[in-house]
């Protein structure tokens, strides 16, 4: 059986705290992500945007760490499909172009509005927001899941965070329902 595969909006790119928790899970084979160097320069921008502060050589760093350690990810030879694609925003148009290459599941994006099932379902692609992608991976596979988390609150050194720290983290990042459903659990 094929893995799961969705394509990461860069707005699921962005936070570190849910981007982190869902590479945590596709390392442990729950699904595929994927991206294009499209979307990871559109991450770069926003976080540049929101952390002015940053070393871009740094953010360039992680994008560069995603990369490698998912080999596969990156969505290639896109280009062609975007202009037959008809989105309420124009410049979201590529990123459904990479889903539709790649031939991925669905599209995890914070931005359901615009990124319309009908448009996408013509492709066979759920559109699905984080919070609720990481619930269903939640309900499937519970025990990776709260194992993720331990795990992830336990790598982060900077600061340090304990697991209620991350689930707090995690909740403002833009994932509430998510972190909620995990403290319930534990």
């Amino acid at each position: 059986m094929a893995l799961y595969s969705a394509v990461l909006d860069a707005c699921v790119i962005v936070p570190v705290s849910i981007c982190d928790t869902h590479l945590r899970l596709a390392e442990r084979l729950l699904f595929r992500p994927m991206w294009s160097a499209h979307i990871l320069i559109e991450a770069r921008h926003a976080v540049l945007r929101v952390h002015p502060e940053l070393d871009p050589a740094a953010i360039d760093r992680r994008f560069h760490l995603m990369n490698e350690s998912f080999p596969d990810a990156e969505v290639r030879q896109y280009e062609r499909l975007i202009d037959g694609i008809d989105l309420p925003d124009p410049g979201d148009r590529h990123v459904l172009a990479a889903a539709i290459r790649a031939g991925a599941n669905a599209v995890i994006t914070a931005n359901l509005r615009d990124f319309p099932s009908e448009v996408a379902n013509q492709y066979g692609i759920d559109v699905i927001g984080p919070d609720d992608f990481l619930l269903d991976q939640l309900d499937m596979a519970s025990s990776h899941v709260i194992e993720t988390i331990r795990e992830q609150a336990d790598a982060t050194k900077h600061p340090p965070l304990s697991l209620d720290d991350l689930l707090v983290k995690l909740a403002r990042a833009g994932v509430p329902q998510f972190a909620d459903e995990v403290a319930r659990r534990l």
